[in-house]
C-alpha cells in the first residue's frame, strides 16, 4: 500500500498544486491553455517520437492488449448511450455525447505521467501503441455515431472526412508517425538531438499535471452531475474491468504486460470529451462535469487498480 501511495501522491499533488495556483491567482488562468498547448503540441510529440525511435516498438504492438482496450472503450460507449437514453430520457444526440464522455481516455495529460511513475519507461512502447490509435478510432466512432443518431446529421462521407482532418491535424499523431518512420528506417539519434528530445520529454509530466490541475478550475458541478457521475464510473471502473477480463481471463496475457493496458484504461476522461460536446453543442455540461468528477475520483480508483494489478 505504501508503494501505491508513493506512486499516486506526487501525481495528484502536482494536480492539486496547479489547481491551487490558479484558484488563488498565483498563476494566470489564461496561461493554463497555453501550458496545455505546449504539452500537447510540442513536448508530448517529442516524447512520442523519442520513445518510438529508441524502443522496441514492433514487439510492443500487441493486439492482445490493444484489442481489449478498444473493445472495452466501444462497449462503454454503447453502455453510456443506452443509459442516457433509457434512464435519463435524453435525445439521441445528447446520449451520444454522454456515452463519449465515458469512453475517451486522458491518455496524455494524466495517462502518460501515471504510467511512467507506476511502471517506468518499460511501459511506454505498449502505451504508445494504444495512444497512436486512440484519436483515430474513438473520434471517428464518436463522430460517425453522432451523425447517424442525431436528426440533423451530416452525410457519412462528410463525417469521415471531418474526422480524418481532425486526426491528421493532431501533433500527437505527427510525433507518432515520425517516430514510427524513424524506427523502421533504423534512425540513430546524434547526441545533441537525443539531449534535446530528452529535455523536452522531461517537461511533459510536471507541465501536464500542473496544467490539468489548473484547468479543473474551469469546470463546475451543474444539475447534470448524476449523468456525469455515471459516465465517470463507466470510464474509471467499467472500462478497465472489461480490459482486465479480456486480457487476463480470456486471452491469458501475462500480468506484467497486461497491466499497462488495464491501467491506461482506468485513466479519467480526457479534455476531448468536452471538445466533442461543444463541437456538436450537445451534452456540454455532462462532459465538463465528467472531466471534473472522473479526474478527482481517479485518485482513489487508480490506487485501487494499482493494488488489484499487484495481486
Amino acid at each position: 500500500m505504501l508503494s501505491i501511495i508513493s506512486v499516486i501522491l506526487p501525481i495528484f499533488a502536482l494536480m492539486a498544486f496547479g489547481f491551487g495556483a490558479v484558484r488563488f491567482k498565483l498563476f494566470p488562468a489564461e496561461g493554463i491553455k497555453s501550458l496545455i498547448a505546449f504539452v500537447n503540441n510540442f513536448a508530448t510529440p517529442c516524447l512520442l517520437f523519442h520513445s518510438l525511435v529508441t524502443s522496441d516498438f514492433a514487439s510492443a504492438f500487441n493486439l492482445a492488449i490493444i484489442g481489449p482496450f478498444y473493445i472495452g472503450a466501444v462497449l462503454c460507449f454503447v453502455l453510456g448511450i443506452v443509459i442516457a437514453l433509457r434512464f435519463f430520457g435524453n435525445t439521441p444526440g445528447i446520449a451520444v455525447s454522454v456515452g463519449f464522455s465515458g469512453t475517451f481516455t486522458n491518455t496524455v495529460l494524466v495517462g502518460l505521467p501515471i504510467m511512467q511513475r507506476a511502471y517506468g519507461v518499460d511501459a511506454l512502447p505498449v502505451v504508445l501503441s494504444i495512444i497512436g490509435l486512440h484519436g483515430a478510432i474513438l473520434l471517428t466512432t464518436g463522430m460517425v455515431t453522432m451523425e447517424l443518431m442525431r436528426r440533423d446529421g451530416a452525410s457519412l462521407g462528410r463525417t469521415l472526412l471531418t474526422a480524418g482532418k481532425r486526426v491528421a491535424s493532431n501533433p500527437l499523431i505527427w510525433g507518432i508517425a515520425a517516430g514510427m518512420i524513424g524506427y523502421f528506417a533504423g534512425l540513430q539519434l546524434i547526441e545533441p538531438a537525443d539531449a534535446f528530445l530528452r529535455m523536452m520529454s522531461q517537461a511533459v509530466v510536471p507541465a501536464a499535471l500542473f496544467g490539468i490541475g489548473g484547468a479543473l478550475n474551469e469546470f463546475k458541478l451543474s444539475d447534470n452531475w448524476q449523468q456525469a457521475l455515471i459516465a465517470a464510473l463507466i470510464k474509471l471502473i467499467v472500462h478497465p474491468a472489461i480490459a482486465y477480463v479480456l486480457m487476463i481471463w480470456v486471452l491469458h496475457v501475462p500480468m506484467e504486460i497486461a497491466r499497462y493496458g488495464i491501467l491506461l484504461a482506468a485513466m479519467p476522461a480526457g479534455v476531448n470529451v468536452y471538445v466533442f460536446a461543444t463541437y456538436y453543442n450537445r451534452g456540454t455540461s455532462v462532459a465538463a462535469n465528467t472531466i471534473l468528477i472522473a479526474t478527482v475520483a481517479s485518485a482513489l480508483t487508480i490506487s485501487a487498480w494499482l493494488y488489484i494489478l499487484t495481486l
